[in-house]
């Protein structure tokens, strides 16, 4: 029986290795997330903005009952022409005591235990000044930390916020799926998972990257839906033998109002949407629906915008 090869002790040796592993088809080489402070040149002359990439670790999934256990940001600087991502300005990564017990379900995701926590509490001021300055709020699934973090620290209510789910055609871009280690393996990395630091380095790692089919940094299409009116459209007394029809659309129930939604993006999309429900849904018929603008303050939040009536 052969005796396993030694690996090298070098860092250039192991990496002529997985050089010449990587390029065999049978292959495909994972790297260690390189935790770098700086990514591309700024542009010459180009006006830099500060972004922040947030990600939380919580004791569940309820924002009404649950808490924020790990608040996680990256503070970095980019070009809001090119999207290029040019350096990290700041780190936080701070625990807090939620006042009970964490769930042994929700501890065997993130690995926070009681014992880390007791008796922490995440600085509101450091949180305050770090995102000072700061122009966009950016979250990988910023549905579910907005609620989150504005519960806890109501400043994340008065900023702009994005979603790098949600604003980033991944699909479109040849991705099959949008989840975060899925999308970083993809790109030819791994990191240590389900801790806020490492998911925000994670994310901002992507969003540096380009989109193999525009060839632009991701986080540019993602600033673009910044300037981009929203609207939900609710399809009001919608007829109950429509429901597989709008599910398939790609509407929501809401049992809380009793009523499908769905977000579109832009005023043509607007336009489509209240046609496609006139003929589709309500067959012609009379009706009127309800339409929310949700501009960057409000998107991704449980706030609502202000609603208007709209005759079909």
């Amino acid at each position: 029986m052969t005796a396993p090869t030694e690996l090298p002790s070098d860092p250039a040796a192991i990496e002529h290795l997985a050089q010449q592993l990587e390029h065999h088809p049978d292959y495909r080489v994972l790297r260690r997330l390189p935790m770098r402070t700086h990514f591309h040149p700024a542009p010459d002359g180009a006006p830099l903005r500060r972004g922040v990439v947030l990600d939380t670790e919580t004791t569940g999934m309820d924002s009404a009952q649950d808490r924020v256990i790990e608040l996680g940001m990256v503070v970095f600087e980019f070009d809001p022409v090119s999207g290029t991502v040019v350096r990290v300005v700041d780190v936080f990564d701070e625990l807090e005591d939620p006042g009970f017990a964490i769930p042994p379900a929700t501890i065997a995701i993130h690995h926070i235990t009681d014992d880390m926590v007791s008796g922490r509490q995440i600085d509101d001021a450091a949180v305050a000044r770090l995102l000072k300055d700061v122009a966009v709020v950016i979250a990988h699934n910023a549905a579910f930390d907005r609620p989150f973090v504005e519960q806890r620290w109501p400043v994340f209510a008065d900023m702009d916020w994005a979603c790098s789910v949600k604003d980033i055609p991944w699909r479109e871009e040849g991705f099959g799926s949008a989840k975060l280690e899925f999308l970083l393996h993809a790109n030819g990395f791994f990191h240590e998972a389900h801790r806020a630091e490492a998911d925000c380095r994670a994310l901002l790692e992507l969003l540096s990257r380009h989109l193999p089919e525009r060839q632009q940094p991701a986080l540019l299409p993602l600033l673009e839906t910044l300037n981009q009116p929203q609207y939900r459209v609710y399809a009001t007394g919608s007829p109950f033998e429509t429901k597989d029809m709008l599910k398939a659309r790609g509407y929501r129930w809401s049992a809380e109002i009793r009523c499908w939604s769905r977000v579109v993006a832009g005023e043509e999309a607007r336009t489509e949407e209240l046609t496609w429900l006139k003929r589709r849904v309500y067959a012609g018929r009379p009706a009127h629906v309800e339409v929310e603008p949700l501009g960057a303050r409000v998107r991704y939040s449980q706030r609502s915008g202000h609603k208007e009536a709209v005759a079909l």
